[in-house]
């Protein structure tokens, strides 16, 4: 193994004398994506923080951040809108709650309709 000559990720480190030290730079494998059966998504509407505005919230996403990204551009075409995708949610601006619902069961995701 290479080691890493990336100085910029080690500020703040303090020197050590120890000969068997490696620094570990924290980096923690992503979880695995579960195939679309097993995935257990919830579709609701919220508006908290949000000035009032809607936004359709699907939560629920087990995998790695490009899936998710992935399947929240797939819903942000298919609904004509825009939204993000972060911290295993994907937020759709507007009501489309039941569009998105109907787009997951249609992927072969487990998906329902929250509040």
């Amino acid at each position: 193994m290479k080691p890493s000559n990336d100085w910029k990720s080690r500020l703040g480190v303090v020197y050590s004398t120890n000969p068997d030290f490696a620094y570990d730079g924290g980096d923690e494998p992503q979880e695995v994506t579960l195939p679309p059966e097993k995935q257990r998504l919830v579709v609701a509407i919220d508006r908290k923080g949000r000035a009032g505005k809607q936004v359709t919230l699907v939560t629920g996403f087990v995998g790695t951040d490009e899936d998710l990204a992935g399947l929240a551009r797939m819903l942000k075409s298919k609904c004509g809108v825009g939204g993000s995708a972060k911290d295993g949610e994907i937020i759709i601006q507007g009501d489309f709650r039941d569009r998105v619902v109907s787009l997951l069961q249609a992927e072969g995701y487990k998906a329902k309709r929250g509040n």
